[in-house]
């Protein structure tokens, strides 16, 4: 039985890996009216080395007891090798010591980091020079891509809020690539010590940061029974790692960096606000998944194969359209339901203090709870060929569907977008209480 529910799984995430189409368009409206945000002063874009060079012994601390509270804390955390530790070395180059804080994180060595933003699409005309996307990202645009780069020189003075609403979809750019002891791209020796990968196919590149972008911790113990390397994630350690290294740039007085580093750890949280990343499959019940592994066992895979199509075309299709309505309202310079969703700061007051346990016990939980529901939301709100039918694969044709699916969908997409606006709620909601609970650490 674990093996038939296994066997459904490994094929349906890596199609999930992206939870939101761009998180930077919405981080600029959940943050713009955020005081902590918007009165913020200018801060000075400003390289990475140059913050590594000024604080390697406070960075090594820190680096040493993050692995020490996840060792501790982190359910599954998967110990770092000794040969990774971060290790001050004023006489190296400051290549070398780059390299070594990727390694320490345990990031993919093709990670950028490099001085730019995603300007506020707002804007009508960009601010900057444009910057190539493969200056910032080791994964290529696809054609219908939103984002949309501009360099930053080193000292020029830049928003928090340009700098932190950017940095939100940074993670998506090649971060946690073939970490993983099975991926084909893997770091060269030493071991990363990740392991195999736990849930999703480890040959597909974009699938292997599955484990560090969703988190299934609500399944329930049948599940986590019968499927346990699915409680393998590594999505806490992320906001721990980067968090922590927002708290001490700014409290050294690297504002440019504990701006960007907030933004790659919120990046972990916003992902577990949407469903999709925080339930193996919120449209199908256990039982369910069960039932059509057992059938495909007894060499009827069709309803199987079925399951794992919807889900990925609904994925797909809610992904599609937050990105488009987001980004048409942009433009137009319009505000809608989702954008007074984003801004809503009342909400933030329905949810405990950040912590720790915020990620997991309120984040997760909200967001698995909400699976059943955005699921019919889903296939309500748009054409039933694109959600409905397992013989058709959305992902394969998303860019020549996309001005199909969003003709078809007008005059049937008010639940969609109801349910859209209730999850971009939340995501602007726990954002920004994880903001606040990050600059509370860092002090004055």
């Amino acid at each position: 039985m674990r093996h038939a529910l296994l066997i459904l799984a490994l094929p349906l995430l890596p199609t999930l890996a992206f939870a939101w189409g761009n998180h930077s368009p919405m981080c600029y409206r959940a943050f713009e009216r955020m005081p902590e945000v918007a009165q913020a002063q200018l801060v000075r874009a400003e390289p990475l080395v140059d913050f590594l060079r000024a604080q390697e012994p406070a960075i090594a601390q820190l680096l040493d007891a993050q692995e020490a509270w996840a060792l501790e804390h982190l359910q599954g955390h998967a110990a770092r090798p000794e040969a990774l530790r971060f290790v001050p070395d004023p006489a190296r180059s400051d290549a070398d010591r780059r390299a070594a804080l990727l390694r320490a994180l345990r990031l993919s060595p093709d990670t950028r980091l490099a001085l730019y933003l995603q300007e506020d699409p707002r804007q009508p005309e960009p601010q900057r020079p444009p910057l190539s996307a493969a200056a910032v990202s080791a994964v290529p645009n696809s054609k219908g891509a939103t984002q949309r780069f501009v360099a930053l020189q080193p000292g020029e003075s830049v928003a928090p809020l340009a700098v932190l609403a950017s940095a939100c979809d940074e993670p998506d750019y090649g971060h946690d690539l073939n970490l993983f002891d099975d991926n084909p791209g893997s770091p060269a020796a030493p071991s990363y010590g990740f392991g195999r990968q736990p849930f999703g196919n480890p040959a597909v590149a974009i699938g292997s940061q599955a484990p560090f972008h969703m988190g299934f911790f609500h399944q329930g113990a049948v599940f986590n029974t019968l499927a346990p390397s699915f409680a393998r994630t590594f999505t806490e350690l992320r906001v721990q790692q980067y968090g922590g290294l927002a708290v001490l740039a700014w409290h050294t007085g690297h504002a440019y960096w504990g701006w960007r580093f907030a933004g790659l750890a919120l990046h972990h949280v916003q992902d577990l606000t949407q469903p999709y990343h925080a339930s193996a499959a919120p449209g199908a019940s256990l039982p369910y998944m069960m039932w059509v592994n057992l059938k495909a066992q007894l060499g009827a895979p069709a309803d199987r194969q079925g399951l794992v199509v919807l889900q990925s075309n609904r994925h797909f299709v809610l992904e599609n359209f937050q990105t488009l309505w987001i980004m048409a309202a942009a433009r137009r310079q319009q505000d809608g339901p989702l954008e007074q969703a984003l801004r809503d700061g009342l909400l933030d007051a329905h949810y405990p203090p950040w912590s720790p346990a915020y990620v997991r016990a309120v984040v997760a939980a909200q967001a698995h709870a909400a699976g059943p529901a955005t699921d019919a939301a889903v296939v309500v709100g748009a054409p039933a060929k694109f959600v409905s039918d397992p013989n058709f694969d959305f992902a394969a044709n998303e860019e020549q569907l996309g001005p199909e699916l969003a003709r078809d969908m007008q005059g049937q997409r008010d639940a969609l977008q109801q349910q859209v606006a209730t999850l971009l709620g939340r995501f602007g909601a726990h954002s920004r209480n994880a903001l606040r609970g990050l600059l509370r650490q860092a002090g004055p």
